[in-house]
């Protein structure tokens, strides 16, 4: 079957079609290297121009009433519901994964968008007691201009997060989405413009040099979902510029399996924490540190999980595992594996390129592992599970904790007193006990070290997005 060409347009100070002069890119579906859209890059100049026409826009946003930005939110996620499916096969054709793991994420972005639409009017100061002549208080107020990057492993559900908790709190939002899934983002902002005056939301299409450009203006926050690398020189523009860093980065997330759990349920768990979306989550289980007295059974049941996965193009319907997100991504990938095994570890299923097109790898253990080991060291972003072998749990906490990354943990185990040291101990910002996946709505967390900093998600994220001013105000000095 024929698939259609995205034909991606920018969108700059309201103007559909805008810029774009830096010349073209193609991105490609993973599943089999054919051309999926075109995209055009900016210039320099284009961001600069962009970034103008934001700032002009902003005073009339930020004077808009809570109520009414509210309303717009509300109207702009049933124009992204209305053009879910569209986005769910543009996600799927762009990085690859099950078109219903794609559903599933454009599914939480507009329930993400409602949610801030029913939070953002809800949002208040609080009164101070000064003088009993004088009237004290703090208010929340728009940062002004919001640079949001955003990645291509979940790019709807991600996008809504910091797009709509930025334009419900006022602000205008310059929106630069992954090269890799550029009509993904082109559909989303084109949803999302339709409840929305013009110029409060831009969309700016390139690489990474567009991403930098944008971090590198005038902006007021800059907030990136990504690697630590590109974070990190995100981090050192806002400090040249004065703007907030906003940022959640990579993560090496660790597994602990604890004695007295059934290895075959705690494999299931790894198995789904590894290998869901091709290991392409931010919170993926990374590396894997297993008590001795379950090691030989639970890797025989993660190997047979990972083995049995259905490895296929993400359109087709019986797919479980679809193809990384380019051969580039694959490349890194396979090269942390066959270094984990040239430095001693054995790979017990998975760890060889398939023949043929695509970016596609298949579900991997390996074992034998070491903390020294780059595939358990680094973010590795892929369908791979290495295991540790420990004698403790104590053992366990100790090198789950030697990390530069501080995003997420998980712990399976039948102690209580276990779990509540896990929670305490763990240096990260979200701790998962006996369920790799899930937390209840709303919850917030500040990753650490490597993986960030301030809040991506939650009601805690609509205060990052905004500046908390205090005012004090005392009658005229009387004149008679």
């Amino acid at each position: 079957m024929l698939r259609a060409m995205y034909r991606v347009e920018q969108l700059i100070g309201g103007v559909w079609g805008a810029g774009g002069t830096g010349g073209q890119q193609t991105v490609v579906d993973p599943a089999d290297g054919t051309p999926v859209s075109t995209v055009p890059v900016a210039t320099a100049d284009e961001v600069v121009k962009a970034v103008a026409a934001a700032r002009e826009a902003a005073p009339g946003w930020a004077a808009t009433a809570p109520a009414d930005r509210a309303a717009a939110l509300v109207r702009a996620a049933a124009a992204v519901e209305a053009a879910a499916e569209d986005l769910a096969r543009a996600t799927t054709a762009e990085m690859g994964k099950p078109l219903d793991d794609a559903r599933g994420g454009v599914a939480a972005g507009i329930g993400t968008l409602r949610q801030y639409a029913e939070l953002g009017p809800l949002r208040g100061g609080r009164t101070l007691h000064g003088a009993t002549d004088a009237i004290d208080f703090m208010t929340p107020q728009p940062r002004g201009v919001v640079a949001v990057i955003t990645p291509w492993n979940d790019p709807v559900a991600v996008s809504c997060g910091l797009l709509g908790a930025a334009l419900v709190t006022g602000n205008v939002v310059l929106y630069k989405p992954s090269e890799r899934t550029p009509a993904t983002g082109w559909l989303l902002a084109r949803a999302l413009d339709e409840a929305l005056p013009s110029g409060v939301l831009s969309l700016l299409t390139g690489g990474a040099e567009v991403g930098a450009a944008l971090a590198g203006q005038e902006v007021d926050v800059v907030a990136h979902v990504g690697s630590t690398a590109t974070g990190r020189a995100i981090a050192a523009a806002c400090a040249r510029t004065g703007a907030k860093a906003l940022l959640e980065n990579g993560g090496s997330d660790p597994l602990i399996v604890d004695a007295g759990v059934d290895p075959g349920w705690a494999a299931e768990q790894a198995a789904l924490g590894a290998f869901a979306n091709a290991g392409q989550i931010c919170v993926a289980v990374e590396r894997l540190y297993v008590h001795r007295d379950l090691a030989d059974d639970f890797v025989a049941a993660l190997v047979e999980r990972a083995g049995a996965l259905r490895m296929g193009p993400g359109r087709d319907p019986g797919t479980e595992l679809g193809p990384l997100v380019d051969r580039r991504h694959r490349d890194h990938v396979h090269g942390q594996v066959t270094a984990a095994v040239a430095e001693g570890a054995r790979l017990r299923v998975g760890g060889t390129l398939p023949a043929g097109p695509g970016a596609f790898y298949p579900a991997t253990v390996v074992t034998g592992c070491t903390d020294e080991m780059a595939l358990v060291r680094q973010e590795t972003f892929g369908p791979v599970a290495p295991v540790v072998v420990v004698d403790s749990f104590g053992e366990a906490l100790k090198r789950a904790a030697r990390s530069p990354y501080g995003l997420a943990a998980t712990v399976l185990t039948a102690s209580m007193g276990h779990a509540q040291r896990a929670w305490r101990e763990l240096p990260v910002g979200t701790v998962k006990v006996n369920a790799v996946f899930g937390g209840a709505p709303g919850g917030a967390a500040q990753p650490r070290r490597g993986s960030g900093q301030g809040f991506g998600y939650g009601p805690e994220l609509l205060d990052e997005l905004t500046t908390t001013k205090a005012v004090h105000l005392e009658p005229p000095t009387p004149t008679w």
